[in-house]
């Protein structure tokens, strides 16, 4: 008979993973407990803290925990639930714009 198509089509797939960007993680509970009020939170003070494994690596705050403390935040991404509770104790949120791959 006659070679089935999915035989005769080579099969190679794709990966994502030369492109997936990978985020440290840092809870809001974490900035409470770590930074005194008014403090600026950014990779380098987050990797003096011992926070943050890498200087290079990419830092996502989210929203776990409670902050009563008014912070500086400047990290690559922040959750819009962090966000929130970083602005309500009367701190600012700026997110580093990411540049596009073109």
């Amino acid at each position: 008979g006659q070679m089935p198509l999915y035989r005769r089509i080579a099969h190679r797939g794709f990966s994502n993973y030369p492109f997936k960007k990978e985020y440290s993680v840092v809870n809001v509970a974490l900035l409470e407990e770590k930074f005194s009020d008014g403090d600026t939170v950014n990779k380098e003070s987050l990797l003096e803290k011992g926070l943050v494994a890498k200087a290079n690596a990419l830092v996502k705050i989210l929203g776990t925990g409670d902050l009563t403390k008014k912070l500086t935040v400047e990290v690559d991404k922040v959750s819009a639930s962090a966000k929130t509770k970083i602005e309500k104790a009367g701190g600012s949120v700026k997110e580093a714009a990411e540049e596009k791959a073109n």
